[in-house]
């Protein structure tokens, strides 16, 4: 069956003034048109639902009935088509954004008060998980989006780059790579780590680059927190590698970073399900996000 909005809404107009020609005025349409449509609805439902004469328009029983529950079907129809049209402009609402540790307290805290003052009517949610979790929750729809570190499996993703950001090196000040402007990843082959775990977004990242540079290392700790890491080497349990936006911007006092030579850096991303496209609230909290960390400084 294919019955159209339009066949049904020129029957109403029709079923309310009982005239073609006032039907036809009232949803734009010429008479011709109006009966065309009349004639392919009753096609479609295989019955007929006016008896025309040349001096009245009166409704079978089928008609009537038709009639009946359709008015309230159209009004609830127009209702929501209004409240979804107005959704293009709406400026109030949620906006749930999902981010790893390390992005959450380094990058979100600037986009989240960028929000607050460009969109205040938007209620800015953030999830702060680990970055497994992250991708799961966008996949699943309980979050808008996700900012994440180049995540490896994208086919059912919308991936957007707006930071690219170094692996660089983290040594006790005593240390012997300490004193060095730079440091080859060769030379760390044989060194003890300390590294973010598995569910960072970075720590794979580490490992593939670790073994393209020909660097063989102990890791003696796996954590879930780069405070916790720094921490560790500071009490000399090893050295570490990791994104250069892990460091705090307040500096590592009792650390020294180095840059790794070569030069490897990874993609900080907006990411959403493909195929979906965001609501206009979403999309704005992505504009802002995306304009306030490429204005880094």
């Amino acid at each position: 069956m294919n019955v159209t909005l339009r066949q049904l809404r020129v029957f109403l107009a029709i079923a309310e003034g009982r005239n073609f020609s006032r039907a036809g005025d009232a949803v734009g349409l010429t008479q011709p048109a109006v009966s065309r449509a009349i004639v392919e609805l009753e096609s479609q439902l295989g019955l007929k639902l006016l008896d025309r004469t040349t001096r009245e328009v009166v409704l079978t029983d089928a008609g009537a009935s038709l009639a009946a529950q359709l008015e309230r079907v159209i009004e609830d129809l127009d209702q929501i088509l209004q409240d979804v049209s107005g959704l293009v402009s709406a400026r109030e609402g949620k906006v749930r954004v999902a981010s790893s540790p390390t992005l959450s307290a380094n990058l979100m805290p600037a986009c989240i008060a960028a929000c607050a003052r460009k969109a205040p009517g938007i209620q800015f949610m953030l999830l702060d998980r680990t970055q497994q979790n992250v991708l799961a929750s966008v996949r699943s729809g309980e979050v808008d989006f996700g900012v994440v570190i180049q995540p490896f499996e994208t086919e059912d993703l919308y991936c957007e780059t707006i930071l690219t950001d170094p692996l660089v090196l983290v040594v006790p000040t005593g240390h012997p790579f300490a004193k060095k402007e730079s440091v080859p990843w060769a030379a760390l082959n044989g060194q003890d780590l300390v590294l973010l775990d598995l569910g960072s977004g970075s720590r794979r990242h580490i490992d593939d680059a670790l073994a393209a540079q020909g660097a063989v290392c102990q890791v003696k700790q796996e954590l879930s927190h780069p405070t916790t890491v720094f921490c560790m080497v500071e009490a000399g349990l090893g050295a570490s590698v990791m994104l250069a936006l892990a460091l705090p911007r307040s500096g590592l006092p009792d650390l020294v970073v180095r840059p790794l030579s070569p030069l490897i850096q990874r993609e900080i991303m907006l990411v959403r399900r493909r195929h979906r496209a965001l609501s206009p609230l979403a999309q704005s909290v992505w504009n802002i996000i995306r304009a306030e960390v490429r204005a880094r400084p």
